[in-house]
């Protein structure tokens, strides 16, 4: 599951109906059509990206979306960690490539895309930052290998930010939360640093001036998309082969529920209240 689940549900990303939602998943190949190459009955695969439906027992998908995987990843890390590592390969090397020394800031640390972004981003050598909603989040982010959480949804995140890096803010915000989050994001970001806009789980994102990013501030913000980033099929086999690698390395999503395929509506709803941690799984 994913949070662009519910924005498919709500209408905020609209998809043509009727819809079966769902952007990843993992099984086992069952069948192949006619005149496809490169794989098997049997093969272990997963996939992300469009055309949706993972939310199902069966399904069709074309065989360029699959990814073959190797025999030490499971379906349930490869369930729980196919978009979000590539939403994190995305925002880490394409976006902004991080480098060691760099200090980030990533909005809901322990949550699915959370796990990933902390982890691989201190492989890199990174200084991270999160935000968590609870004491209870903020170990959670900790364990992830977290350096810093600022806890609480009405905490100066401002002040606390300037404090952890000696009023220079950090280099490169990675904001999820939306709504009035992102003047917040702004302003914890140094000059010539980077915000990546990647979703509204609290709501629209006001109407934002230019002057806000620029001159003064000097900030590169960016609004990436990960479904047009697996929709690439230049970039989508060679961020799936590197996400595979990290994998190996143990640079998962942590997995922090798991719920029957008839059970989605209480997963969305949970998820949408902010009642989990890490990724959700749906299991047929």
């Amino acid at each position: 599951m994913n949070f662009i689940d519910i924005y498919h549900r709500i209408g905020l990303y609209p998809l043509p109906l009727p819809a079966v939602p769902g952007v990843e998943g993992a099984g086992v190949v069952e069948a192949i059509g006619e005149n496809v190459t490169g794989f098997a009955i049997g093969d272990r695969v997963a996939y992300a990206g469009a055309p949706v439906g993972a939310y199902a027992q069966t399904r069709i998908i074309p065989a360029a979306r699959l990814i073959r995987l190797p025999d030490d990843i499971t379906f349930r890390d490869a369930a729980a960690s196919m978009l979000k590592g590539l939403t994190a390969h995305m925002l880490l090397t394409r976006t902004r490539p991080v480098k060691a020394g760099d200090t980030l800031l990533v909005h809901g640390a322990a949550g699915g895309l959370g796990s990933m972004l902390v982890r691989w981003a201190k492989h890199l050598g990174a200084t991270v930052i999160g935000t968590a909603g609870s004491r209870e989040k903020a170990e959670i982010a900790l364990g992830y290998g977290a350096d810093h959480i600022v806890i609480g949804r009405n905490a100066d995140l401002v002040s606390e930010v300037a404090s952890l890096t000696d009023g220079l803010g950090v280099d490169y915000t990675i904001d999820g939360i939306g709504g009035d989050m992102l003047m917040k994001s702004l302003a914890c970001t140094r000059r010539f640093g980077t915000v990546a806009s990647i979703g509204q789980a609290a709501g629209p994102i006001p109407a934002l001036a230019v002057e806000e990013i620029g001159p003064i501030r000097s900030i590169s913000l960016a609004r990436p998309s990960v479904m047009a980033y697996a929709a690439d099929t230049a970039i989508y086999p060679q961020a799936a082969a590197a996400l595979l690698e990290v994998m190996q390395k143990g640079i998962t999503a942590e997995i922090g529920g798991e719920y029957s395929l008839t059970n989605a509506p209480q997963a969305q709803a949970d998820l949408e209240a902010g009642r989990t941690t890490g990724s959700l799984l749906l299991a047929p």
